[in-house]
């Protein structure tokens, strides 16, 4: 029990720092390894609730195939050396008062029914082996949650296929641009691309 409750601390202390890393770092290909490592921790839980099925699979189609597809995305859109730049106009406002009302939401929500069951064992398994097994998520997948899940699918396709469109956009209007410059002004922007990633680093 010691070691679980160790085990636990560290894996939720990962979790909610790599949430922050998400949010918190400006370069984008460091907000995508922060988000695995979150994913990670968040398998580690759920072996903690002897789900071992859906910490698998929270390491092999998240951590693993999902966030490849997150990578390849920044890597062609050259999101690893530039940085982000600060929310503006709507976003700015909205953002903050989006952010404190999910807070207080989840305050509620921890403070009306989790706190009251901390003491418990909870409710009762329907059997041995069969919470967080296959069968269960399955059944979950393709009825109750059939909706949420191709819409979480759809939404993934959608941006992967919107940042290529953008990146071939900006590719384009780059390509117009050198087409209007010299030949040395042309080399002075290929030397500074080249120069990117290691001002990118020094600057991490």
């Amino acid at each position: 029990m010691v070691f679980e409750g160790i085990v636990f601390f560290v894996a939720a202390a990962l979790a909610v720092g790599g949430a922050l890393g998400i949010v918190l770092l400006q370069n984008a290909f460091y907000s995508v390894l922060a988000l695995v490592g979150h994913l990670v921790a968040l398998a580690t839980l759920f072996l903690l609730l002897e789900s071992a099925f859906v910490a698998a699979a929270q390491v092999v189609v998240y951590a693993g195939a999902v966030m490849v597809l997150y990578v390849f995305v920044v890597a062609y859109i050259g999101g690893g050396a530039a940085q982000m730049a600060p929310a503006t106009g709507a976003v700015a406002r909205l953002g903050p008062l989006f952010a404190l009302a999910i807070f207080v939401e989840l305050s509620l929500a921890i403070l009306g029914s989790s706190l009251a069951a901390l003491r418990t064992e909870g409710p009762p398994l329907p059997g041995a082996g069969a919470f967080g097994g296959p069968a269960q998520i399955g059944e979950l997948l393709l009825s109750k949650f059939l909706i949420p899940f191709e819409a979480a699918s759809f939404l993934l396709l959608v941006a992967a296929v919107g940042a290529v469109i953008l990146a071939g956009r900006r590719r384009g209007l780059e390509e117009a641009t050198d087409s209007d410059s010299g030949p040395a002004e042309r080399a002075d922007k290929v030397r500074e691309r080249a120069d990117q990633p290691a001002r990118a680093e020094a600057g991490a």
